[in-house]
């Protein structure tokens, strides 16, 4: 099971039509165009979905969409996640999990538990889910750091939590992780600038933004890291060095949207209270993209 999420996922976005109505067809074609150039399992409703500014119906019906464009093609990884325990426990018993394979379960955010908090609400998300658990640290959008420790004694206690997205743009932190993982315990990172070198140390691979709208580039990197092909994965890495600085500049995922618009794939809009790309950004965007073409 754990083999589902080696190597690149990729943490879909939301197309938002003009009216900022879903725009499924675009999801459809963002979709083919990912398992078209090797990415190996994709990920609904994470933060780069908007999720947070998506409605339970819409969710439901993005989830569909990209469910029905996979046909089974590739694993999926749904975002469950939300800082209370007992409404997220309740979102996992109410939906459907039959063509899902893992759950991506963000640390609870905004409460700022402490790590007995962050142990004792996993536990529970656990609990309840019939399907496997990736974990999601994000430190820097959740004010509140999940440490090594209570990351690997919930890999230990709980057999369906089986990997961690790590997003603190540690290194020692990343460092740690792989040093005292249980041995099937996957390490992924959710930084996309420090990923080949993660890959390099051991990690499973990455959930990445930026390889949604390049991914032949960026799994080819990735794979090249998971083979331990060092020099030939950082020729790729630093090819794609000033497009990953660059799509985080102002906001996630207003950065990848851009990328999108230039690849005339779907437009730029987002949900408020994010806002659209600047002009300037997506001059800057569209010079990088040349570097790759």
């Amino acid at each position: 099971m754990n083999k589902n999420f080696t190597g690149t996922g990729v943490a879909l976005i939301t197309p938002f039509n003009d009216d900022l109505s879903v725009d499924h067809k675009s999801l459809e074609e963002i979709v083919e165009y990912n398992i078209a150039n090797g990415t190996d399992y994709l990920v609904i409703s994470g933060t780069t979905g908007e999720s947070v500014t998506v409605t339970a119906e819409e969710k439901k019906a993005i989830t569909n969409t990209v469910i029905k464009a996979n046909n089974g093609r590739l694993p999926l990884v749904l975002g469950i996640g939300g800082n209370n325990t007992a409404q997220v426990v309740e979102e996992i018993k109410n939906t459907d999990l039959s063509n899902i394979d893992a759950i991506l379960s963000v640390s609870p955010y905004y409460s700022k538990p402490t790590q007995e908090g962050l142990y004792q609400h996993f536990k529970a998300v656990a609990e309840a889910s019939p399907v496997s658990i990736i974990l999601y640290n994000v430190p820097g959008r959740t004010a509140k750091d999940m440490t090594p420790e209570t990351t690997l004694r919930l890999a230990q206690d709980f057999k369906n939590i089986v990997a961690v997205k790590e997003a603190g743009n540690n290194v020692h932190q990343y460092l740690q992780l792989l040093k005292n993982k249980p041995e099937d315990f996957l390490v992924i990172s959710g930084d996309d600038d420090l990923a080949l070198g993660v890959v390099l140390a051991g990690g499973a691979g990455v959930i990445s933004v930026l390889g949604q709208a390049v991914p032949k580039e960026f799994t080819t990197m990735i794979n090249l890291g998971l083979e331990g092909k060092a020099k030939e994965a950082y020729a790729l890495h630093f090819k794609l060095m000033d497009l990953t600085s660059l799509i985080f500049a102002e906001n996630n995922p207003a950065g990848i949207k851009a990328v999108f618009q230039a690849l005339k794939m779907c437009n730029a809009n987002v949900r408020l209270p994010l806002v659209e790309a600047t002009n300037e950004l997506k001059q800057k965007i569209a010079e990088a993209l040349k570097v790759l073409a």
